[in-house]
């Protein structure tokens, strides 16, 4: 599974990051990518999360 954390966004008053990683297809076997927009302490537990 290849993971990459894309980008730090700045707005007014919160910092985020958008976290994009690529997952194996249940249905077709094919690899799929999912994103999120998220708070940086987040990400190591949404890459870790295998859904």
């Amino acid at each position: 599974m290849a993971k990459k954390t894309v980008a730090s966004l700045q707005t007014s008053s919160k910092r985020l990051t958008k976290a994009i990683k690529m997952v194996r297809s249940p249905k077709s076997g094919a690899y799929i990518f999912q994103e999120s927009v998220m708070a940086p302490e987040a990400v190591n537990q949404w890459f870790a999360n295998k859904n």
